[in-house]
């Protein structure tokens, strides 16, 4: 047993409509955004055949969830309505639902109604709430009626103000204390499995950013299942000075720290290469 396990009893299974995810092994998550304008694949999943072809791309390389965003969340994006945010919902469901597979699917959203929509409507199994219930506090309860697990991300601010020169006194006791609150509050409406992310370029610096990255150990006091969302960002892009594009080699170095640090499951563009670093990450923990 590794002696950190000692100190902290990690509740590492989470009840995905009946299907168990054992994240007591570190697992992926592929992305597949829907959106006009998200920072690195925006405007490429538009049309029903780009749809299809990026799902079984998601689920060929081997995605264990598979995360639909419809609501782009890039620093400056434009706001979209809930209408439009479902009728995007839809057109990606739809498709989705006559492919075979037996991935998880998890709805990107902070609505609340949209959420209710993606689980009743299309069996969705997972919400992913960049607001940890901040922007509609009607979610944590509608995920806790839908028993579907609830990732809750730290955020400081809103996607249009995060940006704007975040600071903090104390970064990592900061973000224990969000997310110990907003714990609670899902506690307090039955949610059950739950999912930490500390939210890398949502309200933060680049040194921020590794500084959460360095110190992601922290976070097991909270004794959750911890997801890293670094795929791509900028906190690659500026310390390499490159764009979102040739950002793969930096995803994959910094996926692996965050491995090693803790991570249990892996929020990314590109599955393949995510694998391959837990592959080796395995390989060298089991030496």
């Amino acid at each position: 047993m590794d002696s950190k396990d000692t100190f902290f009893s990690r509740k590492l299974t989470v009840n995905c409509g009946g299907l168990l995810l054992d994240l007591t092994a570190p697992r992926v998550m592929g992305i597949l955004n829907h959106t006009p304008d998200s920072f690195y694949d925006g405007g490429r999943y538009m049309k029903e055949a780009e749809i299809r072809e990026r799902f079984e791309e998601l689920i060929t390389e081997g995605a264990d969830v598979v995360d639909v965003g419809c609501y782009s969340s890039r620093p400056g994006a434009a706001d979209i309505s809930p209408e439009e945010e479902k009728t995007r919902l839809s057109e990606v469901l739809k498709v989705i639902s006559k492919i075979p597979h037996h991935a998880i699917i998890s709805v990107d959203t902070f609505r609340s109604e949209i959420a209710d929509f993606a689980v009743r409507e299309y069996g969705v199994s997972m919400i992913n709430d960049i607001s940890a219930g901040r922007f509609d506090d009607r979610m944590p309860e509608v995920a806790g009626r839908l028993k579907v697990p609830y990732i809750m991300m730290h955020m400081k601010g809103t996607p249009r103000t995060m940006q704007i020169d975040p600071m903090y006194d104390d970064l990592m006791k900061e973000i224990i204390a969000f997310f110990a609150e907003r714990i609670n509050t899902a506690r307090e409406f039955n949610v059950n499995d739950i999912i930490i992310d500390p939210g890398f370029g949502f309200g933060k610096t680049v040194e921020h950013n590794f500084t959460l990255l360095r110190n992601l150990e922290v976070l097991e006091m909270l004794e959750l299942p911890l997801m890293v969302g670094i795929s791509r960002k900028s906190m690659i892009c500026r310390t390499l000075d490159c764009k979102p594009g040739e950002a793969l080699n930096g995803t994959t170095v910094l996926n692996t720290m965050a491995l090693m640090n803790g991570a249990n499951l892996l929020r990314v563009h590109d599955v393949r290469e995510a694998r391959e670093a837990i592959k080796l990450y395995e390989a060298y923990k089991a030496t």
